[in-house]
């Protein structure tokens, strides 16, 4: 077994792709509308579906924004330097809620940002030797 996907509800689907190739860098892997059903889903993603699991980005055509609720956390990013992915961001238009530093009670580097539609993203730096 493996996980495929996160499946996030967006209010604007072509903001929330910007956002997440855009800014986050990923690709724009599938993209197909549901007419009968009035809905779309977008899968985005850093590689292939077969060997990466992704983000569904899922539009509901009658529904321009939701509540992120507070049962859902974050996605978490690894990246290698987390000072350096937090200026790229936020130079690319994202917002950064919590500047990079050392976690709680820990030494891990990590940051977070928010997309369009206030999910948040955790940063992580890659630890030595990963």
């Amino acid at each position: 077994m493996r996980i495929l996907h996160t499946m996030l509800r967006v209010g604007d689907l072509d903001r929330s792709i910007a956002f997440y190739t855009d800014v986050l860098g990923m690709k724009l892997l599938r993209r197909k509308d549901y007419p009968d059903g009035k809905f779309t889903l977008a899968f985005v993603g850093y590689g292939d579906e077969s060997e990466n699991t992704v983000i569904e980005l899922t539009y509901n055509w009658d529904t321009d924004s939701y509540d992120p609720g507070s049962g859902f956390g974050h996605i978490a990013l690894e990246v290698d330097d987390v000072y350096q992915a937090t200026d790229e961001i936020r130079q690319r238009g994202g917002k950064v809620i919590r500047e990079a530093g050392p976690m709680n009670a820990g030494t891990t580097i990590i940051a977070f940002v928010t997309d369009p539609d206030g999910y948040e993203i955790e940063l992580i730096g890659k630890k030595p030797g990963s």
